[in-house]
């Protein structure tokens, strides 16, 4: 399977919360590895997995991602994985803090925007700090991106 459009190099995308860009204004993005069990690996590399629903918050002094959908591995008899289990991000401890930190005091949320393998093989994720979008800011943006749209069909067509 080929990188999707848009990635860097090297990056093998899994999957993608596009929602998560209309939903919330993205602050600041931070990437994290994610501990996973071996079917749970084998299982990402299918691609099938899904984000749209998904969430990150501290427990315990860790950061939990919480409601992503990783199918059970086809293969993976009685060793096979919970799909919905919470999973651990693997973040320095100084970051965890910041953006614990950040959801109590500010009131915003953590994100998940895409898993992806690295040059390297590693299943890491890409969270983001984000604060929820009103409606009238998300009419704005879907506004300001049709306009965008029909600007480059007019440049194009001339």
């Amino acid at each position: 399977m080929a990188a999707k459009k848009g990635s860097a190099p090297g990056r093998k995308i899994v999957s993608d919360n596009r929602k998560a860009r209309f939903n919330y204004e993205i602050e600041e993005v931070f990437e994290a590895g994610i501990e996973l069990k071996g079917t749970e690996v084998k299982s990402l590399r299918t691609g099938k997995s899904n984000i749209a629903e998904s969430y990150a918050a501290e427990h315990k002094g860790e950061l939990m991602v919480y409601n992503i959908y990783i199918p059970e591995y086809t293969q993976g008899n009685r060793f096979n994985h919970e799909p919905r289990r919470p999973r651990r991000l693997l973040l320095h401890k100084r970051q965890i803090n910041k953006l614990a930190g950040a959801v109590q005091k500010d009131g915003k949320t953590i994100v998940p925007l895409k898993i992806y393998f690295n040059e390297d093989g590693r299943a890491k994720m890409e969270i983001a700090l984000a604060r929820g979008k009103k409606l009238h800011d998300k009419r704005q943006t879907e506004k300001s991106r049709d306009w965008n749209r029909e600007k480059q069909r007019i440049l194009k067509n001339g």
